[in-house]
């Protein structure tokens, strides 16, 4: 076990092979966890870089940098910096986490074991090191699954189990070499690479081999709780933004990120223009943020179905032009705000995110609704959350609007309408000033958003401060912002005009995927915009802001959809897989394998029913083939009988074997072929060689027989020396002495 990994007198067989195994073995796991992303720039960077220089030295032959001694002094003075690291590096780095006394020793502990990889692939000098090594390749994996289980992890870890394979696989042969005599692969490099191709297929199949009966019991064993791995993931960073106290400017901020916040599954793209995933709706302003005095929310149980209902078709009060049913599959957040389409009917998910199966869980989750239709997740969204709901589109601008009139309930003047205490005189005389035209709420609230789109431009780069008073810098002197700014302007002037108004957070709709029939919302698209009040009609959507300018998408824009659409597979059916999928993937191969079943049957009996009209004409207009036929199925059973077939095909295969280049065609394997045949032929001619009789025995007993003797004995002399002697075979000769054997004149 401990022979030496350096270069020996006598290289051990798949010496190269071994080598380059467990260095990409450890270079597979490092990139592993540096893929994650959870890790900080300096290790990221420096210990990749660290092993592929070792992997250039250990590849041109050169010795370990560092003594096993030195190493393990290193290891343990790393030792008293590990706290260090955990309560003051790492610690810092895992500032803004969800839970960052956890994530920092995490980090730390990550820190130390890519430390203790280096060291021992720069000391490495046995087999021994070499096992140790790829138990630290092991448990680097382990904690990139920790930190994340999406699709690069999977296919990253197909490739660390292919080159595990491939490094135990050259380990045990390297194992078994020790001591023996063996021939040397470099003296032939033809042989040597087909040893190396040898080994690599075997790898190859033995790890396909686990990845597939893996999967198969992954899939078929029963499942009784909810995915695990979609509550195993560790997310350190979670994205703010969606509470009831935001800032004007932070979902600029947010806009400058572009991951993927959730995927909203609805099967086909929903003509709907004002389509939103709407969030959070706020109510109070003070010339700098957004913010709810009313903190009360109504907590909403599920029915026994799994359903929590949060509206009823009584709460549109204008026409309904669509209902849509959608499936939300959402990121960790650090809110506690759930999204959803126009007016939310129901809703449906594991919003405890507990252990069980999902229909289970969802019969025990609870939801809490506030005054303004936000809906919350009282269980936080700090992992990965599915769920499923229905909603309403109400008509855009419905015409009743106009004659809503201005008598609005007490309760929603008193939130509404609200104004902060120094608000520049200019913005109300701007509103005024925009409107004068219009002679109702309604269309006042049309032109403003109408003029706001117009006359002012989109932008997520503000030059300068803001100012006291960020809203009229925005409407008088910068004249372009982002979504905010926008969405602030025309609730504050709506609110002037004393028509109640909020702003509302949430996405844009995002981009389609028609690969996986979602839509793609990465944090570029969030979004704010407005709702104003009209009795009679409810809140209706306004959005002043202009369009901003997008990209044409190309061959990577589509290559992105592609790998979109693997993303929200692999979320569906390995992240949250659970009975329920199970019950479902049951389903589909029961019908999917009935249809087949019925097509196929369908199939072969038009197949049978026109092959039976064919033949039937066409031996109308051939009658003489009735006599053929039975002449020609005797003399293919004869054939068969007599063996006369496989005597054909060992004969082509001989005589393909001849024609081999001379280095094949002289091996012991083409001796024993030929051999073989002689006793075929030999004992169809009456002399059979008994079990117990070795090669020259048998060749004895023929030397009475004139015509065989001296042929057979000839013959089995240089089969002996090629098959056990080590000399080259004769195939030439070998084979001239069988024809003479065919040709001898069978005894009487």
């Amino acid at each position: 076990m401990d022979s030496s990994i350096t270069t020996p007198a006598q290289p051990l067989p798949a010496e190269q092979f071994f080598r380059a195994s467990i260095f990409f073995l450890v270079l597979t796991a490092t990139l592993t966890l540096v893929s994650t992303g959870k890790l900080d720039l300096v290790t990221t960077v420096a210990a990749p870089l660290a092993i592929l220089f070792k992997g250039f030295r250990w590849w041109r032959g050169h010795p370990p940098e560092l003594r096993q001694a030195t190493a393990t002094r290193f290891v343990l003075a790393y030792l008293f910096f590990f706290p260090v690291d955990a309560l003051f590096v790492s610690r810092n780095l895992a500032s803004g986490t969800s839970n960052s006394a956890l994530y920092a020793v995490l980090l730390a502990a990550v820190h130390f074991l890519l430390f203790v990889t280096v060291l021992r692939l720069y000391s490495a000098a046995t087999d021994r090191d070499v096992v140790f090594l790829a138990m630290l390749s092991f448990a680097a994996i382990l904690a990139s699954a920790v930190f994340t289980v999406d699709t690069n992890f999977f296919f990253l870890f197909v490739v660390y189990l292919l080159f595990g394979v491939a490094t135990f696989l050259s380990l045990e042969i390297r194992r078994g070499a020790l001591g023996a005599v063996f021939p040397q692969l470099d003296a032939d490099p033809a042989r040597e690479r087909k040893f190396y191709r040898a080994m690599s297929l075997a790898a190859f199949s033995v790890a396909a081999g686990a990845i597939f009966f893996g999967s198969m019991l992954f899939f078929f064993f029963p499942r009784f709780s909810a995915g695990y791995f979609a509550r195993t993931g560790f997310q350190p960073s979670l994205m703010t933004g969606f509470t009831d106290n935001v800032e004007l400017g932070r979902i600029g901020e947010i806009k400058q990120d572009s991951s993927v916040v959730m995927r909203v599954q609805t099967g086909a793209t929903v003509n709907y223009p004002m389509l939103r995933w709407r969030g959070i709706a706020l109510s109070t302003f003070d010339g700098r943020r957004w913010y709810s005095l009313e903190k009360r929310r109504e907590l909403h149980e599920a029915r026994s179905d799994g359903w929590i209902t949060l509206g009823s078709q009584l709460d549109v009060k204008v026409p309904v032009v669509a209902q849509l049913r959608f499936i939300v599959l959402l990121q960790p957040l650090a809110s506690d705000a759930l999204f959803a389409p126009a007016q939310v009917m129901e809703l449906r998910g594991n919003f405890s995110n507990d252990a069980g199966t999902y229909y289970g869980t969802a019969r025990r989750s609870s939801l809490g609704m506030d005054a303004a239709g936000g809906v919350y997740n009282p269980a936080r969204n700090y992992s990965q959350l599915r769920y499923e709901g229905v909603s309403l589109l109400p008509e855009l601008r419905p015409l009743k609007a106009r004659t809503a009139g201005v008598e609005y309930p007490v309760n929603i003047q008193k939130l509404y309408l609200q104004l902060p205490e120094k608000l520049d005189p200019r913005i109300p005389q701007l509103a005024e000033r925009i409107t004068a035209t219009a002679d109702n709420p309604y269309d006042k609230s049309v032109v403003l958003e109408s003029f706001l789109r117009r006359n002012f431009g989109y932008t997520l780069n503000l030059a300068g401060k803001p100012g006291a008073d960020p809203l009229a810098q925005f409407l008088f002197v910068t004249k372009a912002g982002h979504c905010e700014y926008f969405a602030s302007a025309m609730a504050v002037m709506l609110r002037t005009l004393g028509i109640p108004s909020r702003e509302v957070n949430g996405f844009l709709p995002g981009e389609y995927n028609d690969l996986a029939g979602d839509y793609i919302v990465r944090a570029s698209d969030a979004h704010s915009w407005v709702e104003a009040y009209f009795p009679g009609s409810g809140w209706i959507t306004f959005d002043p802001t202009p369009p901003a300018s997008g990209s044409e998408g190309g061959l990577f824009s589509r290559l992105n959809l592609y790998l979109d659409w693997m993303q929200l597979n692999w979320n569906e059916w390995v992240i949250n897989y659970d009975f329920t999928h199970q019950l479902a993937m049951a389903k589909n191969v029961r019908q999917n394998s009935t249809d087949y079943s019925e097509s196929f049957r369908r199939w072969f009996r038009r197949a049978e029913e026109r092959g039976m009209a064919g033949l039937t004409e066409w031996q109308r207009h051939h009658s003489y083939l009735s006599l053929v036929f039975p002449v020609a199925l005797v003399f293919l059973l004869v054939v068969l009988r007599s063996g006369w077939i496989r005597a054909a095909l060992r004969w082509l295969g001989l005589a393909l074997q001849m024609r081999q280049p001379t280095t094949r065609r002289n091996n012991p394997q083409l001796a024993s072929g030929l051999y073989a045949e002689m006793l075929r032929v030999l004992e169809q001619r009456g002399f059979p060689r008994a079990e117990t009789q070795t090669p020259g025995e048998f060749a004895a007993t023929l030397r009475v027989q004139p015509a065989l003797g001296f042929v057979v004995d000839e013959f089995t002399s240089l089969y002996a020396e090629a098959r056990f002697g080590g000399a080259v075979c004769d195939a030439f000769r070998l084979r001239a002495l069988l024809e003479q054997i065919r040709s001898s004149p069978r005894p009487d």
